[in-house]
């Protein structure tokens, strides 16, 4: 394994934050913590302390610093309080016993405003096993599955969409056929006057949600660099729809228990998410029918839940020969049904009553630990450690499953985000490893 380490102790993020977001953009206040080992990692047994400082409009301030600790993603189990100093501090977080994460959860009141930060700390996660346990029947499910739907040829509209061509690359809108009465959208680019035969091809499935495909060009670089490029999103609504259709087919359709990652949870014929897995395979076939396409290359990228249907892809289809993943989502889903245990998004346990036996069983057949350790071409796969939405336990319970080549890039400091420089770097890196 090769594993790059990026520590940044110090952050300001360059694009528009969410409130949850660990290090707001444009904010008058700053917390640096830094953990006494540079890689946030110990091993299980081992005591952290994390040094604090505070700052506010960048001078350091002092306060009472509330702090709780938590294993990943669960309830407080210790807290306590210590003085920020001329602006600071230093928690003893303690241990773990058993391989995971601990999260220490900080706020400080100045200036009548509570400030809040987290950060993750890992006790040895190359220990990290998934809680979910693979069904005897896995791969012929699939299998059946792929073949019930390759028995319709494939079927597909392209229409040249000019608002996102430049006089290097060419763009259109298909609408592909995939499983049943199902349907995907997505965005094809490609070099401008590509030759036959000429350009390795690149999936890139959507992150979660029901959404339009966001800013199609961000990543035209592909295309510019000699690639096919499909972008796609998963529930055949049109991207073309406004902002505020896409808004209400959410309230509508996508709200707590009835999201469309629980419908039909509780069978593994009728959940929502078969149609979508297969839809990747079928994604694939219109890709590889292209005839700009080279004949060796087909790789899959993504992020979150567009991440975790990389690795499906590249577990299905053995045509996948690089996959670059960014913090898989779908990872180890129902391991919160153990007391104690991390589980991956949608975080079921967050809604009453969703982890029955039977919604448990479904989801064995759908959790990408499941379909990583099926994937033999290579993976680059980049996670950070203060994720509360795909969190750093589930993510390691993908990569300790993994036996084909890999490599990771780790940034401990990202939550729920990835850079445009490791964004562009993922273009590099199946560059790099075309055939």
């Amino acid at each position: 394994m090769k594993q790059k380490i990026i520590l940044l102790a110090l952050l300001l993020i360059s694009v528009l934050a969410a409130p949850a977001e660990n290090y707001p953009y444009r904010s008058d206040y700053l917390f640096v913590t830094v953990p006494d080992h540079a890689d946030w990692l110990y091993r299980t047994g081992e005591k952290a302390r994390i040094s604090v400082e505070f700052y506010k409009y960048g001078i350091p301030r002092n306060g009472k610093l509330k702090y709780a600790i938590a294993d990943d993603m669960l309830d407080d189990d210790v807290s306590g309080t210590v003085e920020l100093k001329n602006g600071r501090a230093v928690i003893d977080a303690g241990t773990r016993r058993t391989p995971g994460f601990r999260d220490i959860r900080m706020s400080v009141e100045v200036d009548g405003t509570t400030y809040q930060h987290h950060i993750k700390v890992g006790f040895s996660p190359e220990k990290i096993q998934p809680w979910t346990k693979e069904p005897s029947d896995f791969m012929d499910f699939w299998n059946k599955s792929i073949a019930d739907m390759h028995s319709k040829p494939l079927s597909y509209t392209r229409e040249l969409a000019k608002e996102y061509c430049t006089p290097k690359v060419d763009c259109w809108l298909i609408k592909l056929n995939t499983y049943r009465s199902y349907s995907v959208y997505g965005y094809l680019f490609m070099p401008k006057d590509a030759k036959v035969g000429s350009c390795p091809a690149v999936l890139c499935p959507p992150g979660a949600g029901i959404k339009t495909i966001k800013e199609p060009l961000r990543h035209k670089y592909y295309a510019e660099n000699g690639f096919i490029r499909l972008e796609i999103e998963i529930h055949g609504l049109d991207p073309r729809l406004s902002a505020e259709t896409f808004t209400d087919i959410s309230h509508a359709f996508n709200t707590g228990a009835t999201g469309y990652l629980e419908s039909g949870i509780d069978n593994r014929d009728r959940y929502y998410m078969r149609h979508v897995y297969l839809g990747l395979v079928r994604a694939i076939d219109f890709l590889t029918s292209l005839p700009e396409w080279d004949g060796r290359n087909m790789a899959v990228q993504g992020g979150s839940q567009g991440g975790a249907l990389s690795l499906v892809a590249a577990a299905l289809d053995k045509r996948v020969t690089q996959c670059v993943v960014n913090h898989p989502a779908l990872a180890d889903m129902a391991a919160y049904s153990e007391k104690g245990r991390t589980g991956g998004y949608p975080h079921l346990n967050k809604m009453g009553g969703m982890l029955t036996p039977d919604n448990i069983r479904t989801l064995a057949y759908y959790d990408v630990v499941n379909f990583a350790r099926h994937i033999s071409c290579p993976v680059y796969m980049t996670w950070g450690y203060n994720d509360n939405t795909c969190p750093p336990t589930t993510s390691y319970a993908v990569w300790n499953t993994l036996v084909c080549p890999k490599e990771a890039l780790i940034t401990p400091v990202n939550d729920h985000w990835t850079s445009e420089q490791t964004e562009y770097g993922h273009m590099v890196w199946i560059k790099k490893h075309l055939k």
